[in-house]
């Protein structure tokens, strides 16, 4: 897997909050760089609690909207 692939952007089915492995996730105490991969299991949305596998891969050409 490229880097590029691995600190992708990954938005929440529910409420649209994004991950951004740039940014980590201050709730959850994720430090900057970690990608979404990487994240533990028992990681949630940090706004509306969705799992996991309710998050989906933003396009490449989105990051740079």
């Amino acid at each position: 897997m490229s880097g590029a692939a691995e600190l992708s952007r990954y938005e929440c089915r529910i409420c649209w909050h994004v991950y951004d492995p740039a940014a980590g996730d201050e709730v959850w105490q994720i430090a900057p760089g970690t990608a979404f991969a990487d994240l533990p299991e028992s990681w949630h949305c940090p706004n509306c609690d969705a799992e996991r596998h309710q998050f989906l891969p933003l396009d490449a050409e989105d990051r740079d909207a």
